[in-house]
């Protein structure tokens, strides 16, 4: 390594990132636990929210909010079916499109996961004062925003630097 290359945790901003991460990824270990009851995990949560917000959106949209590839969806969406949380519907004016759906049995486990959820957040972040939840917000935001605008752009090959 150059003398004159930084390592990354000598970057003054690392720690922060690395702060981020880590409670992201606790904070799915602990939304996890906390849904275990009720047969779902994280990424379900994430569906049944869209379906709950958004319903009769097209599997392929569902994919794209979530940042996920068809091949997830094409895992999870089958379970969900199966379980009696989701239905899939065609679309009347296009045969080839999927419209998603959740069940009487999906809205109520939805409607318990997203109270067990706002529930943990909110003991996560009770002595945060709510100017600093919206600068945090509001950094991420920009974050999520450089970061698709990053996925957008083709990538440099080395020759190219």
């Amino acid at each position: 390594m150059n003398k004159n290359q930084s390592l990354p945790w000598d970057h003054p901003r690392f720690r922060s990132w690395i702060a981020v991460a880590r409670a992201c990824q606790l904070m799915q270990q602990s939304l996890g636990r906390a849904l275990a009851h009720l047969d779902i995990k994280p990424p379900h949560l994430d569906i049944l929210v869209n379906l709950f917000r958004f319903e009769g959106i097209s599997q392929q949209e569902l994919a794209r909010k979530l940042l996920v590839g068809r091949s997830n969806m094409s895992m999870l969406l089958p379970q969900m079916e199966k379980r009696g949380l989701i239905e899939r519907r065609g679309d009347k004016h296009d045969k080839r499109v999927l419209r998603l759906y959740l069940t009487g049995e999906g809205r109520r486990v939805t409607e318990e996961a997203m109270a067990i959820q706002t529930d943990l957040i909110d003991r996560m972040l009770s002595d945060a004062p709510l100017n600093e939840c919206e600068i945090m917000t509001a950094h991420m935001e920009r974050i999520v925003s450089l970061l698709l605008q990053d996925e957008r752009e083709p990538l440099e090959t080395i020759g190219d630097q």
